[in-house]
């Protein structure tokens, strides 16, 4: 059994970066048993413990996910998850956007033993919401990880400065300050986020 780990946490900066030489079913196992904390790992085995939102940023996200679900609800194009889904991306790290979307053929290829645990996938499409405590250059890099290795498209959206950055294949990034919404473009064709409850 793995040892919880709140008690280290407890007085610590967050989020806690460890270096632990887990297996991924080691790493599995330890997300299981700790459920009250989030877990991520970079490509280099770099542990991060996240601990839960707090109420402001909670209703954002949930806001979000509700919208991306309901928009799915409406066609058969792909799966949306949640933050507290875990993928397993090719460079081997594991990553839990704050809101997600893969395309049905490509969860549609998965085993179902695949489909019970982290996703073996990188999303076609990441939302991270800034969170009071989020360091915005972490966040950043997440979205270029993200970016590199197959997401379609990516939001940061910052509501500490009113700014969403947008990630694309091949492209630079676009900063929008205060928009009114954002587009799922042709990753997520008729999706429109409105952003009044968000940023």
């Amino acid at each position: 059994m793995v040892a919880t780990v709140e008690a280290i946490t407890v007085g610590l900066p967050t989020p806690l970066r460890l270096q632990f030489d887990l297996t991924e079913e080691q790493f599995w196992q330890l997300c299981q048993e700790n459920r009250d904390l989030k877990f991520e790992r970079t490509a280099t085995g770099e542990l991060i413990i996240m601990p839960p939102t707090g109420g402001e940023t909670g209703h954002r996200n949930g806001r979000i996910t509700q919208r991306l679900m309901n928009w799915a609800d409406g066609n058969e194009l792909g799966r949306v998850f949640d933050s507290s889904t875990g993928f397993k991306l090719p460079n081997g790290a594991d990553r839990s956007p704050d809101a997600a979307w893969v395309k049905i053929e490509r969860w549609q290829g998965l085993t179902p033993e695949q489909k019970k645990k982290f996703l073996p996938l990188c999303p076609d499409f990441v939302v991270e919401l800034r969170s009071e405590s989020d360091n915005l250059n972490n966040l950043q890099e997440k979205m270029v990880e993200y970016q590199s290795n197959g997401a379609q498209l990516g939001w940061l959206i910052d509501p500490q400065n009113q700014r969403v950055e947008i990630y694309r294949p091949g492209k630079e990034v676009e900063i929008l300050e205060n928009p009114a919404a954002l587009s799922g473009e042709d990753v997520l064709p008729g999706f429109m986020l409105d952003l009044k409850e968000i940023l």
